[in-house]
């Protein structure tokens, strides 16, 4: 490992356990590219996983609309990884202390039946919504080591595992999820009982299994492979909320279900 991953991968991983923000990455350790985004990301991933523990168990799906892209001045999206540390099952109940900043995002999320490897053709459509599972409702908590996040850029953002602070995974539907058109299909945010934010899947590049097309075609080119089991969490579908101490937050999710999510005061 180079000197400038493990700079920047210790010191992103210092802010994480200390809670704390800084404006960037200091200069001699900054990513210039994504791959050195994604290498930092890899170095910062081994030192969370030391110091909490926990189990890959998924990915999370980052810039999926074209504001967001537009704003990071990137063509496509980026992504991180899920691990069991910091996953909650519905409802959960955190500390807001735990958080620099607590960004709510609700997600249509998906769950693998089987792997999809590495090959040399991309995957299709069809191939991939046949090795999904199940469909379920989510909560990402998204929260940035940066001051100002939408200045540092993607790299920077793939550097910090793509801004995820915490997911918390609703069950999984019981609906046929392939009948729904889940482009039209509409979401609401619910806080302390009043709705907040309304949305649809089509804020997620068009469609959330868009999103999970994306993520395996870029995991495979990757030689990495979506695995059986994983979960997918596939992008923000409503507009933001900025999570308050106290707050109870809902994502409905219709017939597909509810995430839930209460922070302490």
């Amino acid at each position: 490992m180079n000197e400038s991953i493990a700079g920047a991968a210790e010191f992103l991983a210092e802010l994480r356990f200390s809670k704390k923000q800084e404006e960037n990455i200091p200069e001699q350790w900054r990513p210039r590219d994504l791959e050195s985004g994604y290498a930092i990301q890899a170095a910062l991933l081994e030192k969370l996983v030391a110091n909490r523990g926990g189990s890959h168990v998924g990915y999370k799906v980052a810039c999926t609309n074209k504001l967001a892209q537009e704003l990071l001045k990137v063509k496509s999206p980026f992504y991180g990884f899920l691990y069991s540390s910091w996953v909650h099952p519905s409802p959960a109940h955190l500390n807001h202390r735990d958080f620099s900043m607590r960004c709510i995002e609700a997600e249509f999320s998906f769950a693998m039946a089987r792997d999809l490897p590495p090959r040399g053709t991309e995957y299709s459509k069809d191939e991939v919504a046949s090795a999904v599972a199940a469909i379920l409702p989510a909560i990402e908590i998204v929260d940035t080591r940066y001051t100002e996040w939408t200045k540092v850029g993607a790299a920077a953002l793939i550097a910090d595992n793509a801004a995820n602070g915490a997911w918390v995974q609703g069950p999984h539907s019981t609906t046929d999820w392939k009948k729904l058109d889940l482009a039209s299909h509409s979401v609401k945010l619910i806080v302390n009982g009043e709705t907040k934010l309304w949305g649809s899947g089509a804020e997620v590049l068009g469609n959330p299994l868009n999103s999970l097309v994306w993520l395996a075609n870029e995991l495979r080119e990757k030689g990495m492979g979506l695995k059986a089991g994983n979960r997918i969490t596939t992008g923000v579908c409503t507009d933001v909320y900025f999570a308050e101490p106290g707050d109870h937050i809902v994502a409905d999710f219709g017939e597909i279900g509810q995430a839930e999510l209460s922070f302490s005061l």
